[in-house]
């Protein structure tokens, strides 16, 4: 329900709505999607603002998230003219208390700072969209909206005054909001030095916060629990470091909350970092990329534009938070007609088991890529990826003459196989439509884009030409060395995968890549979308035994805890990483053959951040269950209430007794099942368990 502070009483809303205007205005859509109907479960009290009015509020369909906007002077209300704020309570709760959103333009005073709120007018939507590849078949996008206009005071009757919109739309389990600027006298040019929006949580949260040594990185970095006070100057780790998204926090007997943003065209990059000096700081800025070449200067550009979406992802459990969709929701729908040639599936891949051929020898040839097809063709699996080395450095459209890579696609395609092609971005973006259109006539299935590195308005731009031009040429992308995903998936279903994660690679190198990041990831990193981790390690070790290394690489965590992934990591296109003779012989193959890699729904069943997380996922009549664990040896239970009526069979991978030990031990085995059942299963240190559950 939407209704203005100032309104004295219900009867002077019931009478606000009987106006015209407000007629006219109620169940209007304001950003880009789909058309709506109205919703009767939201109801518009108010469209017009009358004079003295202080505040808007906003809340969810079923009112337990309420975000107000308002103006203020040193923390008092003032309708003449003040800082914009919002605030945010769940049930009640205080959850973020008054922020400012603010807007510091060059050379200008910040737009946000001296305003007050002109108009504001709601809306609502209940719709579905169906994604053509992900964590579910329908997404109900149900939210109430407000459109909350602002101008500043007159000041000199000769100067226009600055015009400022807050489009905000609150949904049962996140509330977003975003800046417009429209066209306006005396400002026709976006040229933002900075992003001044605040998020002041109510309490000293903690935070599982990734932290970044700059602008220009890969987003490969653990996510460490830290209150947010740690981050003030005062004995914590310092005053503005620089944050990544997502950031996941828990406020303690309020809400988990993950902050997001959505739909990024035209902008730069979104940080957080706590400028505060003293120790009660706990409260967080945005930061935005800067400009290569201004630094000064994060986003130029026309006007009108608008901010991407900054979005509050909110829910009484951290769970809540890997089933929502509204990430991809906040973003314009698929742009591309027809969709048929977008597909999901596993890959086998070259340079994890460093490009070895079936004698264990280097064989980055023409016949050593036959030999990863023949993998994935006798697997079941739709792909095979060709990494770097096939082309000249810095020219896609030419061959290093180690490969004869339309040869590795005609021998592909005999087999049933499709083939990928690793892309520096340098080169990409040097002949982007040239060596598309190559590609395109070869019959690649899509591009792996490496090292791109920077999330700055231009890499933005970077991310959205790639896409276009992939749609063009029936490509699919994958990002790697990217920035975190925004939901450019949903209008570009053909990008099929994100890096941005500390992923299996890393185990070539260090032990950062192990069972508690392992856990941590599927409540940070993927509240963003697709996860291209690339598991599929199959030389386990224990904790004592690991060795980083290039050649014949290991990982730590259990073969049971590496198949859980396949169920708990998504990933449109996954990898199955290892070299293909450390597969074979073993039956535990079979359930990374059997597991599909998108979903028509998504249930998390238990976990907690870098502890442990259970999560079931459904593909037509069949479920996969995925258990992991971190270095701490545990029984969880799997409730299996999930399940229709009837009866089932569980195919359950799991530790064996010695598996503290010999981690590569997994005991295989069947059972009945039904839906009142509840499995009971121990995971050894650095565990898991894997799932097949068919209907009998």
């Amino acid at each position: 329900m939407h209704y203005l502070r100032s309104l004295a009483s219900k009867k002077a809303a019931e009478d606000a709505l009987l106006t015209l205007d407000a007629r006219r205005r109620a169940g209007t859509r304001y950003a880009r999607g789909d058309p709506v109907k109205p919703s009767p479960l939201a109801v518009c009290l108010v469209a017009l603002l009358p004079a003295g009015a202080t505040a808007a509020e906003l809340a969810s369909p079923d009112g337990r998230l309420k975000m107000t906007i308002e103006t203020v002077t040193k923390d008092a209300v003032t309708p003449e003219g003040g800082q914009l704020v919002y605030s945010v309570t769940v049930n009640g709760k205080a959850l973020v208390d008054r922020s400012a959103l603010r807007l510091e333009l060059q050379g200008r005073t910040p737009l946000g700072a001296t305003v007050r709120i002109s108009d504001a007018t709601p809306s609502n939507a209940d719709t579905t969209w169906r994604p053509v590849l992900g964590k579910s078949r329908e997404v109900r996008d149900r939210y109430n909206a407000l459109r909350v206009a602002t101008e500043e005071p007159e000041i000199d009757p000769r100067a226009p005054r600055r015009r400022l919109v807050i489009e905000a739309r609150a949904y049962d389990d996140a509330l977003a909001f975003r800046y417009v600027i429209p066209e306006q006298g005396g400002l026709r040019e976006l040229r933002l030095g900075k992003e001044g929006t605040e998020f002041r949580i109510a309490k000293d949260a903690t935070t599982y916060a990734m932290v970044l040594p700059h602008y220009q990185s890969m987003y490969e970095s653990e996510f460490a629990p830290l209150p947010i006070s740690g981050f003030s100057n005062q004995g914590g780790v310092g005053s503005n470091v620089l944050i990544g998204l997502p950031l996941l926090m828990k406020v303690p007997g309020v809400a988990w909350m993950a902050i997001m943003e959505a739909d990024t065209r035209g902008w730069a990059g979104l940080y957080l970092t706590n400028p505060s000096a003293s120790w009660q700081g706990h409260w967080l800025e945005a930061r935005l990329s800067p400009s290569l070449t201004d630094p000064a200067i994060a986003v130029t550009g026309l006007l009108p534009a608008h901010s991407p979406w900054r979005v509050l992802m909110i829910g009484d459990h951290p769970g809540r938070l890997i089933e929502s969709n509204v990430v991809p929701s906040l973003n314009p729908p698929s742009v591309i007609a027809d969709t048929s040639w977008i597909r999901a599936g596993k890959s086998s891949w070259d340079w994890w088991g460093g490009s070895l051929g079936p004698d264990g020898q280097r064989a980055f040839t023409t016949d050593g890529m036959k030999y990863y097809v023949d993998f994935s063709a006798r697997s079941g699996f739709e792909y095979m990826l060709i990494d770097a080395g096939w082309s000249e450095r810095f020219d896609l459209t030419k061959q290093s003459g180690r490969i004869d890579v339309p040869e590795v696609l005609r021998y592909a395609a005999t087999k049933n196989v499709k083939v990928w092609l690793w892309a520096h971005w340098t080169a990409v973006d040097a002949k982007l439509e040239e060596a598309f259109a190559l590609f395109e006539k070869w019959g690649v299935a899509g591009v792996k884009i490496d090292f791109m590195s920077r999330d700055d308005q231009v890499m933005t731009e970077f991310y959205y030409r790639v896409a276009e031009s992939g749609a063009r040429h029936h490509l699919m992308i994958d990002y790697h060395g990217s920035n975190k995903p925004t939901g450019l998936e949903r209008t570009y279903p053909n990008v099929v995968g994100y890096e941005a994660v500390l992923g299996m690679e890393q185990s070539k190198a260090g032990a950062r890549d192990n069972p508690e990041s392992h856990v941590m990831l599927p409540f940070t990193r993927m509240l963003a979308g697709p996860m291209d981790y690339t598991p599929g390690g199959f030389d386990n070790v224990t904790e004592a035994e690991f060795v980083p290394r290039m050649s014949d690489p290991m990982v730590t965590g259990t073969r049971a805890h590496h198949l859980a992934m396949y169920a708990v990591y998504e990933a449109p296109f996954q990898m199955v990483s290892d070299h293909p003779s450390a597969y074979d012989g073993h039956r535990a193959l079979d359930f990374i053959k059997a597991v599909p890699t998108t979903w028509d729904e998504t249930r998390v069943l238990s976990g907690e951040p870098g502890d442990f997380i259970v999560m079931a996922r459904r593909r037509g009549q069949e479920w996969f269950v995925g258990a992991m664990t971190d270095w701490t040896e545990r029984d969880v239970e799997i409730p299996l209430s999930f399940l229709t009526e009837g009866h089932w069979t569980a195919e359950i991978y799991r530790d064996a007794p010695d598996a503290n030990v010999q981690p590569k031990n997994t005991v295989i085995e069947t059972r009945r099942v039904s839906r009142t059942a509840a499995l009971r299963v121990h995971l050894a240190k650095g565990g898991g368990a894997a799932l097949r559950i068919r209907a009998e």
